[in-house]
């Protein structure tokens, strides 16, 4: 091959003007493009609900997908009145560890970190907050299984608890320790301002562009103690939504939503027993149980208030049998409001249902309930129309003399009977029983 020809490798004029200089350039571009394409764009989620399983699972995923997509920060928009104690440290614990950097913004104005949102808040990478929001009142709230406050000791070891926990993460993040435990110990919670100056959050934006404008080519310290710069210009910002499971397991998890499936469940099974065949209520009572007690799966539940619920289902069963006048029916209508009230125990009203909710729609399962028990109670008091036991009472006339056997005829028919002494024919009879071989036995009557 000629030297210094287009395909001369051995060097040429070719070569060593344009195609070093094209591979230099390449090269030089790839070194700096490579930080670039290396991340994705930001993500964000918001959560503005309270803090448990169903809104754990989702700021986990996200983390995951953060991590996975090297996404350049995770903007966690948070509004929630509180939450559970074991979904805060799942979040926590996935925040702690993911290898993306996390800003945790307080928004809209009005809103507010509280309780478990405060906790969440301080384990942020940067902890920010929209004007006019709020955060702290963080004392932890138990309650026992019969959802009564829990006695002095055990309050006093959880709240130590909690102390220790919010040290740790204050400390770790470089925020005002005495103010993070004062939001335990005495529920002191801070506006926006009062965050700011007290050294518990990092600034305040009035909205999301501020804070990734604040942040960009900012330093920001890690868990690990590792520092990593923040390249936030020019990147998009892509919103994570929840998935349509979350969102479902998210509307069911409604205290008021879960108590209402519940007593319909209960109502349309009762219905189904009470009379086979309908099959409806009994489809929709089963689907509508089987989502409360998923959601019960959500919400911490009372479980002596579902005895009640339960026990006011086995009065309306008795009041069938037992033929109490009424009593144990009104019985199960006070068992099953005090149940309803009773049965979700969560630590913040946010997760309770709301009593002038419940105990309307309770009042009116329980008058359905008694309604159908008095139904039960007509139909089993009711005379057999129907068949050989149908006849007995039904007056007729005699076809012949019965001394003491002979014809009658009753209910359109003419039957063999006999009588207790004798009754001439023409004579009205009243039947007293059906003997076997199909005979009546009749009196005489004036009717």
């Amino acid at each position: 091959m000629p030297a210094g020809s287009r395909f001369d490798l051995a060097g040429g004029p070719f070569y060593n003007k344009i195609n070093v200089k094209r591979i230099v350039r390449t090269a030089l571009l790839g070194v700096l493009l490579c930080p670039i394409l290396g991340q994705s764009a930001i993500l964000k989620i918001r959560v503005q609900a309270a803090i448990h399983p169903v809104t754990s699972e989702y700021v986990r995923e996200a983390l995951d997908r953060a991590d996975r997509e090297r996404a350049a920060l995770l903007l966690f928009a948070l509004d929630t009145p509180g939450g559970l104690d074991t979904s805060m440290r799942e979040i926590i614990a996935a925040l702690l560890a993911a290898k993306t950097p996390v800003a945790v913004y307080v928004s809209p104005s009005g809103g507010r970190a509280a309780s478990a949102g405060f906790f969440i808040g301080l384990a942020g990478d940067v902890f920010c907050m929209a004007p006019g929001t709020s955060t702290g009142a963080a004392h932890p709230v138990g309650v026992s299984v019969t959802g009564q406050a829990m006695d002095k000791t055990m309050a006093d070891k959880v709240t130590e608890d909690a102390a220790a926990y919010i040290r740790s993460i204050a400390e770790k993040r470089r925020r005002d320790v005495r103010r993070a435990e004062e939001a335990v110990r005495l529920s002191r919670s801070y506006s926006a301002q009062e965050a700011l100056a007290g050294g518990l959050v990092d600034f305040v934006a009035a909205d999301e562009s501020e804070v990734l404008k604040t942040l960009d080519g900012r330093t920001v310290r890690r868990w690990n103690g590792e520092e990593d710069v923040l390249r936030l210009a020019g990147q998009e910002v892509v919103e994570v939504p929840m998935t349509a499971r979350q969102k479902f397991l998210l509307t069911i998890s409604n205290p008021n939503l879960a108590t209402i499936l519940l007593l319909i469940g209960l109502l349309g099974l009762y219905f189904e027993f009470a009379n086979p065949g309908a099959i409806l209520p009994g489809v929709l009572g089963g689907i509508s149980l089987l989502l409360a007690v998923f959601a019960f799966q959500i919400l911490p539940i009372n479980y002596v208030g579902l005895i009640f619920i339960l026990l006011a289902m086995a009065l309306f069963i008795v009041e069938v049998k037992v033929h109490s006048f009424g009593a144990l029916a009104l019985g199960g209508v006070a068992a099953l409001i005090i149940g309803a009230a009773m049965l979700i125990k969560a630590p913040i009203p946010e997760m309770r249902p709301h009593l002038r909710v419940i105990i309307p729609f309770a009042l009116g399962v329980g008058l359905i309930f008694a309604f159908l028990v008095s139904l039960v109670i007509r139909v089993h008091r009711r005379k057999v129309a129907t068949g050989a036991e149908g006849l007995v009472g039904e007056v007729g006339t005699a076809q012949t003399d019965l001394r003491p056997e002979g014809r009658v005829f009753v209910h359109g028919e003419i039957w063999r009977a006999e009588a207790d002494g004798e009754i001439p024919r023409g004579a009205a009879v009243r039947v007293t029983a059906v003997l076997p071989s199909l005979r009546l036995r009749v009196q005489k009557t004036n009717e």
